[in-house]
């Protein structure tokens, strides 16, 4: 049964985090077309903007790899509690959580960075790092969930 909850951890992980991303990815994609529309010399500046919430989905497919790695999914399965099955559940709730969420609120923060680029190409500096600021609460996520999984008791890393 721990194996369970231990899947469940990695699932909850990857999926959050990855409709966070993929919602905030398509935001963004939907304001960088517009601008794309207008002026296709923006291209390559809309588009680190737009890419910038999909960092939350590889950060929970991170933490879903290294519940599976810990498990032995892709090796040698070994035995996991359920206790320890919990432990992993816990232990993927920040990424889970807060990826979803940052992954929406950070693609608010990039739209309004396209709009700027869109009127003001060259504060495209500025255009960043409102939304990397959101970034940092999921890097802190990543942590939270990386430490929880590592502190987790007998089953080897």
């Amino acid at each position: 049964m721990g194996i369970v909850f231990a899947l469940l951890g990695a699932a909850v992980a990857a999926l959050m985090a990855g409709i966070g991303s993929a919602i905030g990815v398509g935001r963004a994609g939907e304001a960088a077309a517009g601008v794309v529309t207008e002026d296709p010399g923006k291209f390559g500046k809309v588009l680190i903007l737009q890419l910038l919430p999909g960092t939350q989905g590889i950060y929970g497919l991170l933490i879903a790899f290294m519940i599976l790695s810990n498990i032995g999914i892709f090796g040698n399965p070994v035995e996991v509690s359920v206790m320890q099955g919990l432990m992993y559940l816990a232990a993927a709730l920040p990424m889970g959580f807060v990826g979803l969420y940052s992954a929406i609120r950070q693609s608010r923060a990039a739209v309004s960075g396209i709009a700027l680029v869109a009127k003001r190409p060259d504060q495209m500096g500025k255009a960043i790092i409102f939304p990397a600021m959101v970034e940092t609460y999921a890097i802190l996520a990543l942590l939270v969930s990386i430490l929880a999984i590592t502190g987790i008791p007998g089953i080897a890393v």
